[in-house]
């Protein structure tokens, strides 16, 4: 068969070498021969070209291989024995074979950088993987004892066990990544930080407060409790429904001594160390005679800049929102209706981040009782569901009221921009990724692609926009196309979008590329696009390969439902998809069976469904899609 072309190869190679009493290795030559086979969609060592060369050295082979620097003299040194090899038999023209030489020589520098540079990024990458893994077991990193002994540890594991916590580790990584989302610029956080009511209470609190004797635990007397109250104006509990809170100074003073704004210790209240960067830019004097405001009446510094003071205070009143969202109610102490709602705000506010639309309550709410369903021991029949409900109003209230949530749209709830800022400081200190809409305007074509994964629509469109403003456009569309030679399915489908809003100046370097088995098609339906002469109708194999590719790429990130409904929706109907899925078990492609299968288990049809799942059959027993390429 035709694809046993590398076996007969390397076979002939291997002897080839012995006669000459020269060391081969055979491994890396049979490498070589499968990346020019799979990758470059090669019926032959002898279809090599200069330019296939270029493109097998310097884009599939980094994208594929995990090589370091030093192995490229070996690399280099089995290609050129390669290509003696061809001239020697006869397998290609002598003119050609010189070419490749030549090409080969030209190469290895441009090469060598190129291994290098990924043997780097590949370092780090796995630096920051088992950085990772370190920070999953406690191991602090700026300990070198700890890294050192943890390190050896680790490499004394079985090689499985090594793969297997690492998969885990990667596994929860993306488990841990939310949706981009756009930050407000600074200064106008630091404005909503200065102008939340959060931020009054405790200030009002703090200059109530000053210095004096406190209680067992270091908190207020009972006597000061009341007095504080009727100062701060919680004296009446706040209430929803059946439930009332009466805690509010409670959670205030938690807030105020956790962030540093109060210090509580010895005995004794004093201003704390992040009271003075809690301070507004302007106003009077907030203490009273216990002595708080003298630290700082407001205003920055005769020599602090507006930015330092908005940073100062971002950095103060942080901590303030970390207290009063994760309080530490314990479920074995029998949690009441309202303390089990804080205990779980900080979901509702994660809810809210991953949202691109205000969530109405009720949805909110229903989400927050299946939680708790599933979480906590409920007694008590109806009556703590409607206790819950009621707290759960209460809870969005007081959000509402220090500015963290906001009323939108019809009725719905969404975070405000102080809210969206916070949220993700919080979520990084937990060890998510938390993009921002932006970051990927400087990134290589590769990063661009990877981290649309994680963006919506609009924010994708946002984010396209500016990589494109930032690269020409030829080369914006040669990093593309590379992207789309040497990724996957979802790579390739995403770049080919990316491409798609380049204009037709970019038209020498796709032209270039429709040699290319994975790029062709794209290429193709990109000319014709931009109506370029060089466009083409595409033929019926190409029409079916770049179907299977488009939902292999949503197979990847989609659940198979989802992606089935998706495909269906550009893909036609009735006799004629029936034809076309009888004609795709053929189509050499990696993912056949897979795209087959999701048809066959999520086609709405029961008829064309079956007629699906005896293509997959057939793709798997046939053995189709051998090849990556059309």
């Amino acid at each position: 068969m035709a694809d046993n072309w590398v076996e007969t190869t390397a076979g002939d190679l291997r002897r080839w070498a012995d006669e000459r009493g020269e060391t081969l290795d055979e491994q890396g030559a049979r490498l070589l021969l499968d990346l020019a086979r799979d990758e470059l969609g090669l019926a032959g060592a002898d279809a090599l070209t200069p330019e296939r060369l270029r493109t097998l050295l310097l884009q599939i082979f980094p994208a594929t291989v995990v090589a370091g620097a030093d192995e490229v003299p070996a690399i280099l040194g089995t290609l050129r024995r390669l290509v003696a090899f061809l001239r020697d038999t006869a397998a290609v023209p002598a003119t050609l074979a010189a070419d490749l030489a030549e090409e080969l020589e030209r190469l290895a520098p441009e090469f060598s950088a190129v291994v290098a540079e990924t043997d780097t990024a590949e370092r780090q990458a796995a630096a920051e993987v088992l950085a990772g893994l370190m920070r999953a077991d406690g191991v602090p990193l700026d300990d070198q004892d700890a890294v050192d002994a943890w390190t050896r540890e680790f490499e004394a594991l079985p090689e499985q066990e090594r793969f297997a916590r690492t998969e885990e580790y990667l596994r929860r990584a993306e488990e841990l990544i939310v949706p981009p989302v756009r930050l407000a610029p600074r200064a106008e956080l630091a404005a909503a930080a200065r102008a939340s009511a959060l931020t009054a209470a405790v200030l009002a609190l703090a200059g109530w407060t000053g210095t004096r004797p406190l209680a067992a635990e270091d908190r207020l007397t009972d006597d000061d409790v009341a007095e504080a109250e009727r100062a701060l104006g919680l004296a009446e509990p706040r209430r929803f429904g059946e439930v009332a809170d009466d805690t509010a100074l409670d959670r205030l003073w938690w807030a105020a001594v956790e962030a540093g704004v109060i210090l509580a210790e010895g005995g004794a209240a004093a201003p704390g160390p992040a009271l003075a960067g809690l301070r507004p830019e302007t106003g009077a004097e907030t203490g009273t005679e216990g002595g708080a405001g003298a630290e700082r009446a407001g205003g920055e510094s005769p020599d602090e800049a507006p930015e330092d003071a908005d940073a100062e205070l971002l950095a103060a009143w942080l901590p303030l929102f970390d207290s009063v969202v994760v309080p530490e109610h314990d479920p074995e102490d029998g949690l009441d209706a309202l303390e089990l709602v804080q205990n779980e705000l900080t979901g509702v506010l994660i809810h809210l981040y991953e949202q691109e639309d205000p969530t109405p309550p009720q949805e909110l709410l229903s989400a927050l009782l299946e939680h708790v369903e599933e979480s906590y021991e409920i007694t008590g029949g109806d009556t703590m569901p409607r206790l819950v409900s009621d707290a759960f109003h209460l809870e969005l209230a007081v959000l509402e009221e220090w500015g963290i949530v906001r009323t939108a749209g019809s009725g719905g709830r969404e975070l405000t921009p102080l809210g969206v800022w916070a949220v993700r400081e919080l979520l990084l200190t937990d060890g998510f990724s938390a993009p921002v809409v932006g970051d990927l305007a400087g990134a290589p074509a590769a990063g661009l692609v990877e981290g649309l994964v994680w963006h919506r629509s609009d924010t994708a469109d946002e984010e396209i926009a500016g990589w494109l403003e930032r690269h020409d456009p030829k080369d914006a569309a040669a990093d593309l196309l590379d992207v789309m030679r040497t990724g996957g399915p979802g790579a390739r489908n995403l770049a080919a979008a990316v491409l798609h809003r380049i204009g037709p100046e970019a038209a020498p370097v796709v032209r270039a590329a429709r040699e290319h088995p994975l790029v062709s098609p794209y290429a193709v339906l990109w000319l014709n696009a931009v109506r370029d002469p060089a466009g083409r109708e595409l033929g019926r194999d190409e029409y079916l390969w770049v179907f299977v590719d488009t939902v292999a790429g949503m197979l990847e990130t989609a659940e198979p439902g989802e992606a089935v409904a998706a495909a269906l929706a550009d893909a036609p109907s009735g006799p004629e998809l029936t034809t076309m899925i009888d004609e795709l078990w053929r189509t050499h492609h990696a993912d056949v069976a897979e795209v087959l299968e999701a048809l066959g288990d999520h086609h709405p049809d029961k008829a064309t469904a079956k007629a699906a799942r005896t293509a997959a059959y057939k793709a798997r027993s046939a053995g189709a899609g051998a090849r990556g390429g059309v």
